[in-house]
């Protein structure tokens, strides 16, 4: 028999693409209200993989990832992603969206992200939100599936990536020393 177990918690891993970096401070300032600090901010990345969001965002997008200290429960995700979603809201300009914000979580195998989208590969985890396996870890680096977004699959992502899981897997190790060397 399969007996129930909690899940670990997980590196909360927030990517945001905007044409207007000036909101990724009062942005940023937000999560980190919500989320507690920010560990690990990308370079401005190229958001040139799609055209999908230019009807409504413009042209010249970039994107920055952020991951965040405080580890959350995996079950926080479809809150964040409400969340985010009316950070987002707060943003807009004549209906549109300035900035479009994807949180997800990082494990040691893997990395998921929240999406409000449905599709035949997602999951549906409640408040109206689904989770995307993005990326699956195995022989030291990030896989990518059919369905992975391509620039998750990009180089300077990854090496964001690798860094975010690095500083997870140090994180929780040092977390169990600290709790281990408690009498």
């Amino acid at each position: 028999m399969s007996l129930p177990v909690p899940p670990s918690p997980a590196k909360l891993v927030i990517g945001m693409f905007m044409r207007d970096t000036d909101l990724l401070i009062p942005v940023t300032a937000m999560l980190e209200e919500q989320y507690g600090p920010v560990d690990i901010v990308s370079r401005w990345l190229p958001f040139d993989c799609t055209a999908y969001y230019e009807p409504e965002m413009g042209t010249g997008l970039r994107r920055r990832m952020l991951s965040f200290k405080n580890r959350v429960s995996q079950d926080e995700l479809p809150r964040i992603k409400q969340f985010t979603n009316a950070v987002e809201a707060k943003h807009l300009a004549q209906k549109s969206r300035r900035i479009n914000i994807d949180p997800g979580y990082m494990l040691p195998e893997r990395f998921v992200l929240a999406t409000g989208k449905n599709f035949s590969h997602r999951i549906y985890i409640g408040k109206g939100i689904y989770a995307d396996l993005t990326l699956i870890f195995h022989g030291g680096a990030f896989h990518p599936l059919p369905w992975t977004y391509p620039d998750y699959t990009r180089s300077d992502m990854q090496d964001f990536l690798h860094k975010a899981r690095n500083k997870y897997l140090f994180d929780m190790k040092s977390a169990q020393a600290e709790k281990a060397s408690v009498p």
